[in-house]
């Protein structure tokens, strides 16, 4: 059996009608199987008759939400619309249009589409780029600088040091503010217009600063607080460093405001039934010589990776999608001029895991909205590059 090498054509260039490659799976396996003139120009007639309504017969959709398919690869094409025909992906419009197609007829399709010139490059430039969440959650964070500090630190006694947070508590806490759960008419006022984006962003940047004790003084006896903290490392961690995303950390927090905390849940104007009970036995002493001993703790960053830049997450795609997008692997798809609306929709079900695919729902997992936006925009506005099959001879 010969073994296929495959090489990146120049720009434009079409698969050989000749001797093209299509490879389809047999058992497991790859196998090659050869398309000829004939067998493209059936394919276009198949193509006219089941695929033109929607992907245009020269394989460019000019509707929103559907994909190009003109120079994409023939395997990926093939195995895709097997997909469709055996129920392995759900799309009422392709299973009905593939479900009466032999494989032959599939092989004929996926090669005349893959036959053709990729779309082009759109002609409208990109428009900028959504920000880098943690860039972003620092815009944000200028309008909280004035009392919770720069970078999260309190100066101020009674108001609470941001860093050292998972960002999960912190943008819970954040919404109970907004939606009046936390009474305090301030907060309610600074995050009534954040939406979820901009308080995830928030918390991000805030959970990636340097770590640090408050700024502020303390009233009590830490040594005195130290024997009382025992009970409240179950949940909050040794020395106040909490390894539960709900649950917050209270190394090195201004002490004033742990007081203050304390005092709300005593007297119930802040929810919490555990919190409630464990601060009803403290006296006002008590609280301050626990806050006191949780301020002397040395704080430290929660267990969160900076988010991965659109380049970061670019090279990461290229591995199986090739350079900027094109593919030389039969069985993955180009991305390269894909239209921008599919790939946002591509990510968003892997995502979701309503689009099926292990190694895309774990990449998927991670990705924000504006990472989402990003990379399909990237990959929208590369140069599609058609793919070669040359066949060489065995050894």
């Amino acid at each position: 059996m010969k073994r296929f090498l495959m090489i990146a054509a120049i720009a434009g260039a079409a698969i050989a009608a000749s001797g093209t490659g299509v490879a389809a799976q047999s058992s497991g396996e790859m196998r090659v199987l050869t398309t000829t003139p004939m067998d493209i120009a059936d394919g276009k007639h198949l193509a006219e008759m089941d695929c033109a309504g929607c992907h245009n017969i020269n394989g460019i959709s000019t509707a929103k939400g559907t994909p190009h398919v003109a120079g994409q690869r023939p395997a990926y094409l093939f195995l895709t619309l097997k997909e469709y025909k055996d129920g392995a992906r759900s799309n009422a419009v392709m299973a009905n249009a593939a479900k009466f197609l032999t494989d032959d007829a599939l092989v004929k399709v996926s090669a005349y589409f893959a036959s053709l010139d990729p779309a082009p490059v759109p002609s409208v430039p990109p428009g900028p780029a959504k920000p880098d969440p943690v860039e972003a959650g620092k815009a944000a964070s200028a309008a909280c600088a004035g009392c919770h500090g720069n970078s999260g630190v309190s100066q101020i006694p009674g108001i609470p040091s941001l860093i050292g947070l998972d960002p999960k508590y912190l943008v819970d806490a954040m919404k109970a503010y907004k939606d009046g759960q936390r009474k305090n008419d301030t907060m309610k006022a600074m995050v009534a217009a954040l939406d979820d984006t901009t308080l995830g962003d928030l918390a991000m940047f805030y959970a990636l600063q340097k770590p640090e004790r408050a700024k502020t003084p303390s009233a009590g006896d830490a040594a005195a607080g130290k024997a009382a903290a025992a009970s409240c490392n179950g949940c909050h961690g040794e020395g106040g460093v909490s390894g539960s995303p709900a649950t917050p950390s209270l190394a090195g927090q201004d002490a004033q405001y742990v007081v203050a905390a304390l005092t709300e849940y005593k007297n119930g104007s802040r929810a919490h039934d555990t919190m409630k009970g464990l601060a009803g036995a403290l006296d006002q002493k008590a609280m301050q010589n626990l806050a006191a001993y949780f301020t002397a703790q040395v704080p430290q960053a929660p267990n969160v990776r900076k988010p991965l830049s659109t380049a970061e997450w670019v090279e990461r795609c290229n591995r199986c999608h090739g350079v900027n997008g094109n593919s030389i692997d039969p069985r993955i798809p180009m991305l390269a001029s894909q239209r921008v609306e599919y790939l946002q929709k591509a990510l968003l079900d892997y995502r979701a895991r309503t689009r099926r695919s292990g190694e895309m729902a774990a990449m998927a997992a991670a990705l924000s909205e504006a990472d989402i936006d990003n990379l399909a925009t990237f990959y929208a506005h590369e140069k599609a590059r058609a793919v070669l099959f040359v066949p060489l001879p065995t050894k």
